[in-house]
């Protein structure tokens, strides 16, 4: 079996997808530009003889994760956006299919390439957040018509509190044994809000169509506007309002949540989603969303030089630490 280092088997793949994209689009690729962004899939920007493009090719590792099915229903939501004249990335197809395939099974779309800024998380101005939550409304009515109907459950089903603290219990003994009393503490912040949160509350929450991954990463700006939503791989059926939440937090939070902000997105978002707005809306969805992650970013195998990971564990910090606080902080919203 022939091993590669990082470079050398992006060079195999990438050389792999050029063929296959002349084959499938009978036009070469005139010039490409790696994009360093994302977790594991390759993105290039290439230029062609009709245009310029983004290739993203899937790990095949991370494939396997995804079901076939689930993911043509995303790459088909998006370019039904686009259609509609939300900014988001059209996507090319060949023979009728947008997920296409090289002779030695790498799996790759091809879509628009959009223009706009990178704005790291906390970072956004007031002008953006509006119109972020303005656009995060629209995709939701969007996705919410009816084309799609409705299935009897969200993807995100909560777990008990018992179950919860177990969980909690288990790591901070396995943190204590380590002799890691700082993940000790933390992992006392998340038992401690775990005992306290509301969850009778979630079960009000409505269910829907949603986006499921709308931070920073995945956006681009103009100077006040959205220019694009980018990745919506992982589109599926769930709450919503964790999209509310997700933004929200990467738009709005640095070392604490700028009220300012929150207040711009939600401002932004009910010009478009025509729903009835209940006392503690911002709370609850924050809540939910702080259930649903935090085990996904306090644990013991944490990098706290990896960027994303580390942002998102000091968001769930921070919730845990207000669980309490939020409904006093965030009462209009």
């Amino acid at each position: 079996m022939e091993l590669l280092d990082p470079a050398g088997q992006e060079n195999k793949v990438w050389e792999d997808l050029k063929q296959a994209f002349t084959h499938h689009f009978s036009s070469p690729i005139r010039q490409a530009i790696p994009i360093k962004r994302g977790w594991l899939n390759y993105k290039w920007k290439i230029t062609t003889d009709f245009g310029e493009f983004v290739l993203k090719q899937y790990n095949r590792e991370r494939f396997k994760s995804y079901r076939p099915e689930t993911l043509q229903l995303a790459l088909s939501q998006q370019m039904r956006l686009s259609e509609l004249g939300f900014p988001c990335p059209s996507l090319l197809s060949s023979n009728g299919n947008r997920m296409l395939e090289s002779d030695s099974g790498e799996k790759f779309i091809v879509m628009g390439y959009c223009q706009g800024l990178l704005v790291p998380p906390g970072q956004a101005n007031i002008h953006q957040v509006y119109d972020l939550g303005r656009g995060t409304g629209q995709m939701h009515r969007f996705f919410n018509d009816g084309t799609l109907g409705r299935k009897e459950s969200a993807l995100f089903c909560p777990p008990a509190r018992e179950e919860r603290l177990e969980h909690w219990i288990t790591l901070q003994e396995q943190a204590l044994r380590s002799g890691n009393l700082l993940l000790s503490s933390e992992i006392e912040t998340q038992r401690i809000a775990t005992e306290n949160v509301d969850l009778g509350r979630f079960e009000q929450i409505a269910s829907g169509w949603a986006h499921r991954d709308l931070w920073m990463d995945n956006l681009l700006f103009n100077e006040s506007s959205v220019a694009a939503v980018l990745d919506f791989d992982r589109f599926n059926y769930d709450y919503p309002r964790l999209d509310v939440a997700r933004a929200v937090m990467s738009c709005a939070f640095s070392d604490h949540l700028d009220l300012t902000l929150a207040t711009a997105f939600m401002e932004g978002y009910r010009q478009e989603v025509e729903a009835p707005f209940e006392t503690g809306y911002l709370t609850t969805s924050l809540q939910m969303l702080w259930y649903m992650e935090c085990v996904w970013w306090i644990h013991g195998q944490m990098d706290p030089h990896s960027a994303p990971p580390a942002r998102f564990a000091r968001e769930m910090k921070w919730l845990a630490e207000n669980i309490n606080r939020l409904p006093v902080m965030l009462e209009n919203l």
